[in-house]
């Protein structure tokens, strides 16, 4: 037996832990918006599982479209408004909002302590916002792809009527294209993005 103790004698060795360094860096913005689209779309699929496989189609096509549209001679089918307004699904949304959930749908027409002679016009701007919102879907990837698409061709223009002329111009607007074309590969994803998450939120809202 050990003298004055019930075991053998405890080692006075200290075990080193691997030391962890951590990063208090902030994640870039990029990656916060990737982190709100997966975070939505968990949350829409738990919720809404049969409508996923559409919102992950809808997705695709919108983002193939604008990324085939800025190939040269090729049609952009995100430019036309008839398109988009087809797309915005949402407008379908509030009217079956209204039919299923009509007490929570006219909740949010009137807040809570509106004074009692305001209450129609409040009611009305409400009422007017809420069909607005599906509407501004279509409007806004119609006038992003559009403005994009018109730039590159003003400036495409430009460099090619400037090169028997004035080379160092018609240089300088060819590299202002190339600029402008990697800023419309951006503006079309984001244009995606920005569109499939709106359309989660009004479906969580409405459905």
């Amino acid at each position: 037996s050990w003298p004055h103790s019930s075991g053998p004698p405890r080692s006075n060795t200290i075990l080193m832990q691997p030391s962890v360094k951590l990063s208090l860096t902030p994640p870039p913005l990029e990656l916060n918006q990737l982190i709100l689209l997966k975070v939505r779309m968990l949350a829409f699929t738990n919720i809404f599982p049969s409508k996923c496989n559409f919102i992950t189609s809808l997705l695709l096509f919108i983002l193939i479209s604008n990324l085939i549209s800025l190939l040269p001679y090729t049609f952009a089918t995100t430019s036309q408004l008839s398109i988009n307004m087809a797309l915005a699904v949402p407008l379908a949304t509030v009217i079956t909002g209204i039919i299923k959930k009509p007490s929570n749908t006219l909740a949010h027409l009137l807040s809570e302590g509106s004074p009692t002679p305001l209450i129609p016009f409040i009611i009305l701007i409400e009422t007017i916002s809420l069909f607005i919102h599906p509407l501004a879907l279509g409007v806004r990837l119609t006038a992003n792809i559009t403005a994009g698409h018109l730039l590159i061709t003003i400036i495409s223009s430009a460099s090619f009527n400037l090169i028997n002329t004035h080379i160092t111009l018609s240089i300088l607007s060819s590299t202002l294209l190339f600029i402008l074309t990697l800023l419309e590969l951006a503006v079309a994803c984001i244009q995606a993005y920005v569109f499939v998450l709106l359309i989660i939120l009004y479906l969580q809202e409405n459905t």
